[in-house]
């Protein structure tokens, strides 16, 4: 992918993260699996392994082509539009949710049969 000049509404790096787990799951009393950043907007939704795959489900809502890992130590980007992995530039911080959070996420909210409800 490229980060040049060819493609800047997909990605935005001054656009900070919505928050520091899946905005959608948080509000619904949900849990995730592992959590993706829009790199055009910032907002944070777990991944399509996760019950309620809210970062492909913004994706499909806004058209917003790209997202990062939001997981500590992943800096990896995904482009929707060719279903690869791709490249981009640093993002605002924090690049990643709280090392201390649990994964899956969050605590007090993921059944103890998580293992089977994942994709």
């Amino acid at each position: 992918m490229s980060t040049g000049n060819d493609m800047p509404e997909s990605i935005d790096p001054a656009a900070p993260p919505s928050g520091a787990g899946c905005q959608e799951c948080l509000a619904a009393d949900g849990w995730w699996f592992h959590l993706r950043r829009c790199a055009a907007c910032g907002h944070v939704g777990c991944c399509d392994s996760s019950p309620s795959q809210h970062a492909t489900r913004h994706q499909r809502d806004t058209g917003h082509p790209v997202v990062q890992s939001f997981e500590p130590g992943e800096e990896w980007f995904f482009d929707y539009r060719s279903g690869q992995l791709s490249d981009g530039p640093p993002l605002a911080p924090p690049t990643a949710h709280p090392s201390d959070q649990p994964v899956p996420g969050p605590a007090g909210r993921v059944p103890p049969n998580w293992m089977s409800l994942i994709r």
